[in-house]
């Protein structure tokens, strides 16, 4: 793994944009924020400015209009710029996915060679071409030779697996180890890859604008182990500390398969199916031409490239692609994502954030926890009777929580006056849990509620966990956000009818 530096304030290639095309996909989106923690200007293609990403780095970069598709409204996102990253994909827009992505790359390249665009930098898919490729990674390769044609030269990376919290092969491997003790294995598991973690990925795509030897040049990455599809899932199921029997099934099909990975997996069958007949084929590097282009990247072990994934199951990851101004009520949304169940609850309040904070920061101890008190005591005594540390003695803290304190079967994490407070559970559980609360202040005497809960299962029983206690957390939490936002309203109103001091 190796660490981007920033270029220097004077380098002239800073000068100009850098363009990048699907922003809302995986790759595209998890490339700007390296870009611009390069020191790069830089400005994204999306088909729709409404389907803009929420992330951090919106603020920070130029939004075009265009598609790939209709020739007419490339040049305006391409004029001006240095060079531009390619990453369209029609993969899910239907049968005549090939042709469409054909089409569209050499749509693109003519554009940019109107443009006077210097480089277009792709990434592709790994897999010799000598070989019975499958359609998906024939097309990811025919793509490549389109953006060549018009002239402008080209860098394309050639990559197998990619490693990261959000990619589509790691997720199918994440939640078919997670989610199937039995794991039932078809033929394609034994083919050897080359997996490669996303920093890695993220380092070559930099380097390409900073080594010009790359122009012109087909490079295949892959990280440092070569595996099997069977391994991957087997060294995963050993870093999360889950038991796996693994069963061969010769007679399962790659149609076969992706229905299995679609009913077991939130990776629909449509998703699956081209990236399992992919993985028939070997996708391997047959060649050194990465290390010697790129000799200050140093690529990851599979193993490690799954540990910095896992890290990303933290609240963090997911708060920071959510919109801080995101309006509406709800009083429940619920969702999966990339390994974490989340609750979401959303209320306006009549009171200050500072009034709504003091009162879900005095939660716990002898004030209890507002509905149900009940239950919350009931978890406790379960998780003391499988030795656990069950409510403990209350709240450490007399005052305001601080960072450490602990608050019942909960320790703070965040807690950051007058706007947000995290609480981590620590009972017994197959799996990682937090309570979040924040305080969004919209104007002096109004503020939104917002109530989240984190859940990270382990392992089937995790997952099995999760949704039978789910009916309760739905009355409970849904419940504690009402009273939280009426006990707010309630002290905010008995405020402002005292006579302030002269």
């Amino acid at each position: 793994m190796t660490t981007l530096e920033a270029r220097p304030a004077g380098d002239s290639s800073l000068a100009q944009p850098i363009l990048v095309t699907g922003v809302t996909g995986y790759i595209g989106g998890t490339l700007v924020p390296h870009l611009l923690a390069a020191g790069y200007r830089v400005r994204v293609m999306v088909r729709d400015l409404n389907r803009l990403p929420c992330a951090c780095w919106r603020d920070q970069v130029e939004y075009v209009q265009g598609d790939a598709l209709k020739p007419e409204t490339l040049p305006a996102a391409l004029v001006g710029c240095g060079a531009a990253y390619y990453f369209i994909h029609s993969l899910f827009g239907g049968s005549d996915f090939v042709e469409q992505d054909v089409r569209a790359a050499r749509n693109f390249c003519r554009a940019a060679k109107d443009a006077g665009v210097g480089r277009l930098i792709y990434l592709g898919g790994l897999g010799d071409p000598e070989q019975h490729l499958s359609e998906h990674l024939r097309s990811r390769q025919q793509t490549g030779a389109a953006l060549r044609e018009a002239g402008v030269p080209v860098t394309e990376f050639r990559a197998a697996i990619i490693i990261g919290s959000g990619s589509a092969s790691f997720e199918m491997i994440r939640y078919m180890t997670e989610r199937v003790p039995p794991m039932i294995l078809p033929r394609w598991v034994y083919s050897r890859i080359q997996p490669i973690a996303i920093d890695d990925v993220m380092t070559y795509l930099v380097e390409a604008l900073r080594t010009p030897e790359s122009a012109g040049q087909v490079i295949e990455i892959g990280g440092a182990d070569v595996l099997t599809y069977g391994d991957t899932m087997a060294i995963y199921a050993r870093v999360r500390g889950l038991r796996r029997l693994m069963l061969p099934v010769p007679v399962l099909t790659p149609n076969l398969s992706s229905h299995w990975v679609g009913w077991m997996t939130p990776v629909s069958a449509k998703i699956a199916r081209p990236l399992i007949e992919g993985l028939r084929n070997e996708v391997v590097v047959r060649d050194d031409k990465a290390r010697r282009l790129f000799p200050m990247v140093q690529p990851m072990g599979y193993e490690p490239a799954v540990r910095l994934a896992l890290a990303d199951l933290q609240p963090d990851h997911f708060l920071s692609r959510w919109r801080e101004d995101g309006s509406g009520e709800s009083p429940c949304i619920l969702s999966l994502q990339e390994g974490m169940i989340i609750e979401r609850r959303v209320l306006t309040v009549q009171a200050p954030a500072e009034t709504l904070y003091d009162e879900f920061a005095s939660l716990g101890g002898t004030r209890g926890w507002l509905y149900a008190d009940w239950l919350w005591k009931l978890r406790g005594a379960a998780d003391r009777a499988v030795g656990g540390c069950g409510l403990r003695k209350g709240r450490t803290c007399r005052g305001a929580p601080q960072v450490g304190d602990q608050i019942d079967y909960f320790r703070v994490e965040i807690a950051e006056t007058g706007r947000r407070l995290r609480l981590r559970a620590e009972m017994k559980m197959p799996g990682d849990a937090w309570l979040q609360f924040d305080a969004r202040p919209l104007d002096a005497a109004t503020s939104r509620l917002l109530l989240n809960v984190f859940f990270a299962p382990r392992g089937l029983f995790g997952l099995i966990y999760w949704y039978v206690l789910y009916p309760i957390h739905r009355i409970v939490f849904t419940q504690m956000s009402r009273r939280l936002a009426r006990n707010a309203e309630l002290q905010a109103a008995s405020a402002a009818k005292r006579p302030s001091s002269s």
